[in-house]
């Protein structure tokens, strides 16, 4: 059975920094690319980064300078490191391997 939990989420004020976790079991974690969404309230689901299976990111333009994605394939798990948070950055965060997503994980920057 194919698991992905995210955990890290909470309050934080503009300009502040957040790690995201995302703990994978029941796949073969390696070799899959890990991808990160984010769902704000009455808004579509929208992509904010990519880790490839060999190490690589990618990353949208709104995010990019301030998000870092990051993996660590002994532990089966990834992280989006979050910089220089602003409210527009409050959603609900999800990590997303293969098929699989996982529950998400609320972010809400605010002073």
């Amino acid at each position: 059975q194919v698991q992905l939990m995210e955990s890290g989420g909470g309050l934080v004020q503009p300009g502040g920094s957040l790690r995201l976790s995302c703990a994978v079991s029941g796949i073969t974690f390696d070799i899959f690319h890990v991808n990160w969404y984010r769902q704000a309230p009455g808004k579509q689901r929208e992509w904010v980064a990519t880790i490839e299976s060999g190490g690589a990111t990618n990353y949208p333009d709104f995010v990019k300078g301030r998000f870092t994605a990051s993996r660590d394939n002994a532990l089966r798990m990834a992280y989006l490191q979050m910089n220089s948070v602003k409210p527009e950055d409050t959603a609900v965060y999800y990590c997303k391997l293969a098929s699989y997503w996982g529950p998400g994980t609320q972010v809400t920057v605010s002073s």
